[in-house]
């Protein structure tokens, strides 16, 4: 890493050392596939400090300071490593590695799911994003799957106006591609018949938790508080706070970001200040 004053999102030398083998691998196989194969200028750690600290701050690429690499070099790496699937396959790897660190499997076999909708800024094309009548939000619908650690397996997103049902079923795909294990998830009751049979038919029973009509306001739901937890995990980060991305595959990336960021502080028991000035 280049000598400078660091930052509160850099990566210690510890959860570096857990992203750098597959960063590594990347670059050496476009090396392979250069004519001169020469080695980039750039170093992989401050470009991926660099993207923590959009991640984390919220500001526009062309805002980086000015002791991170280029903005436009940055974002390059970035968009290959969200366009080849490196950043899920981080998140992948590493969500293995803190279950197994909590005593369980690598491979889950239940889940949770949940969405959240939230408003997009002016840059986001309207052909992306829709309006979710429940909520009276214009914007952006977030998907998210997580196990019940309530560490992200699969994540979507889509316009704010397309159903839960539509929005659960691809989560059940993309889950069950990537963990053939999964045999459980839960949902609320924004669920219907639909992602219930959609889950039996691969293989997963999803079950509706509902609420306690007995009780009023907000109280902690069985099982569904995983993933809410999960969301607010993801809050945490202010690049996330609302869609400022221009694809939804961005947003998307975005949210795996986030889920590293917050994955490699587990499995070295690192943490850092919250925006409230707390740890």
């Amino acid at each position: 890493m280049s000598q400078r004053k660091p930052y509160p999102s850099d990566l210690s030398d510890a959860r570096w050392a857990l992203i750098e083998p597959t960063l590594s691998a990347w670059r050496k196989a476009r090396l392979d596939r250069r004519p001169t194969g020469q080695p980039a200028q750039v170093e992989l750690r401050d470009v991926f400090n660099a993207i923590l600290y959009v991640n984390r701050t919220g500001i526009p690429w062309k805002y980086l300071p000015h002791d991170f690499p280029n903005h436009g070099t940055v974002y390059a790496y970035y968009a290959a490593w969200r366009d080849e699937g490196i950043l899920a396959q981080l998140n992948y790897d590493l969500t293995g590695l803190a279950r197994v660190k909590e005593g369980r499997k690598p491979e889950p076999t239940a889940s949770v799911i949940d969405t959240q909708s939230v408003k997009t800024s002016t840059n986001v094309p309207l052909t992306s994003q829709g309006t979710d009548a429940a909520k009276k939000i214009v914007g952006r619908k977030r998907g998210i799957i997580t196990d019940t650690l309530g560490l992200l397996l699969a994540v979507t997103v889509t316009a704010a106006s397309l159903s839960e049902n539509a929005v659960g079923i691809q989560l059940l795909d993309q889950a069950k591609k990537t963990y053939p294990t999964i045999s459980k998830a839960w949902v609320d009751t924004g669920f219907k018949n639909a992602v219930i049979e959609h889950g039996a038919n691969l293989g997963i029973d999803v079950e509706v938790v509902k609420r306690n009509p007995e009780i009023r306001g907000f109280h902690v739901v069985k099982r569904r508080w995983v993933v809410e937890r999960s969301i607010g995990w993801i809050m945490m980060h202010r690049r996330l706070t609302r869609d400022y991305e221009t694809l939804p595959a961005s947003s998307e990336a975005m949210i795996h970001i986030a889920s590293i960021d917050n994955l490699t502080k587990r499995i070295t028991d690192e943490t850092t200040p919250t925006w409230r000035g707390t740890y």
